[in-house]
């Protein structure tokens, strides 16, 4: 099958809904050669469940975003923090990172939170009252994530606001410059932030941070970047599971009623919610180090590779009648946190704060609707993650 002649991610079509396109490349081949953007450059698009498992775990694809682009001209011009983290890097620099990260997001770490993340939710939702309207993304899906990441970090509280904005626009597939610009608040804070910390001693979280990434051998600038990480990559894709989950439910009525009557019942949902619409569209930046095959189709060094777990999550090989969401389904080998080394290592935080909104809202407000079914959600216009911009609810 021939390679598509644009960029099968751009098209408005595809931020709105992937998942014909997705079918229409996967029918065609699991693995494919794609352009990417508009200079004539091209990818290998992974979007088979089989062969995305593969690739996440090959050896002879590279995380190391720096390095690729190093004998490259390029106008960018992001944060090293941003640039150079541990999602965007190889072992040993990215076990050394993991080590360090791992144990804030133990199953026991995350259950000493949950009454923290439920504080927040509680707070959050204090004013809602039945039959009033909200925008869940705006007055909770957002604002929950940030709160418990920048806790988590030791962020002063009125700062949150701001540095969320900026995070936000690090995702933003149209402009670039916003991108590098957005990169550069956040280093630049974060540096600030890490400075004071190491500056003065202290038992809050930030202190903690800091004294952890000594112990394992990171230094100052790696401490930044993978604060950097921890805001960025723990909150952005927990407020895309939110709404997506939410608005899966609602527009499955007996999946909804199912977790309405039996609310003990949503932490084994989220499985199956996170397949049918995951917050990670395409994984972040691999490219091949040397002649790779995968899938059957070879793959010359030293080419971008897109992971794309958005697609393989419906893929009818590894799951039937995939566009249908399913309670009953085993979705455990969904691959929205990603699979092998780089496998996100925030998911149980993620799926404690998915668990309680959802909680929440089918306990307090058992009967709530979309206030306006008939229109069609609008969505991140960026091919990384999958989310809405707004989610209006009428409570009930």
């Amino acid at each position: 099958m021939s390679a598509p002649r644009q960029d099968p991610l751009r098209d408005p079509r595809f931020f709105a809904d992937p998942y014909p396109t997705y079918a229409g490349l996967r029918a065609g081949c699991p693995v494919q050669r794609v352009p990417t953007g508009s200079g004539g450059h091209h990818s290998y698009l992974i979007t088979g469940h089989a062969e995305a498992r593969e690739a996440f775990t090959d050896p002879g694809l590279s995380k190391d975003t720096v390095r690729f682009f190093a004998d490259k001209p390029s106008n960018r011009d992001l944060h090293p923090a941003i640039a150079r983290n541990m999602l965007a890097s190889d072992p040993p620099e990215h076990t050394r990172h993991r080590r360090v990260a791992t144990p804030l997001f133990t199953t026991g770490r995350v259950r000493q939170m949950r009454p923290f993340i439920t504080r927040v939710v509680d707070d959050l939702t204090a004013a809602w009252r039945p039959g009033t309207e909200v925008d869940l993304v705006a007055e909770l899906a957002v604002p929950l994530p940030v709160t418990v990441v920048c806790e988590l970090l030791g962020v002063p509280e009125a700062d949150r606001a701001s540095l969320a904005a900026h995070s936000h626009d690090l995702f933003d597939a149209t402009d670039t410059a916003r991108v590098d610009a957005a990169s550069h608040h956040i280093g630049d804070y974060l540096t600030h932030l890490v400075d004071a910390a190491r500056a003065t001693p202290g038992e809050g979280p930030l202190h903690s941070l800091v004294r952890d990434c000594a112990e394992g051998g990171l230094d100052r600038d790696e401490t930044v970047s993978l604060a950097a990480l921890l805001l960025v990559a723990g909150h952005e894709t927990t407020t895309h599971l939110i709404g997506n989950a939410i608005l899966a439910l609602l527009r499955h009525p007996e999946a909804y009623d199912r977790l309405r009557r039996d609310p003990e019942l949503i932490p084994g949902a989220l499985d199956e919610l996170l397949r049918h619409d995951s917050p990670v569209s395409v994984a972040t930046f691999r490219y091949s180090t040397r002649d790779l095959r995968i899938g059957g189709v070879d793959i010359p060094a030293d080419h971008p590779v897109l992971i794309a777990p958005g697609a393989a999550n419906r893929d009818p090989a590894a799951f039937p009648d995939p566009d249908r969401l399913d309670l009953d389904r085993d979705a455990t080998a969904h691959l929205s946190f990603g699979h092998g080394v780089h496998r996100c290592p925030g998911a149980p935080l993620a799926r404690a704060e998915a668990e309680i909104t959802l909680h929440t809202l089918l306990t307090r407000f058992p009967n709530t609707h979309l206030t306006t079914p008939a229109t069609p959600p609008t969505w991140r216009r960026t091919r990384l993650t999958r989310g809405l911009t707004t989610l209006p609810l009428t409570l009930a």
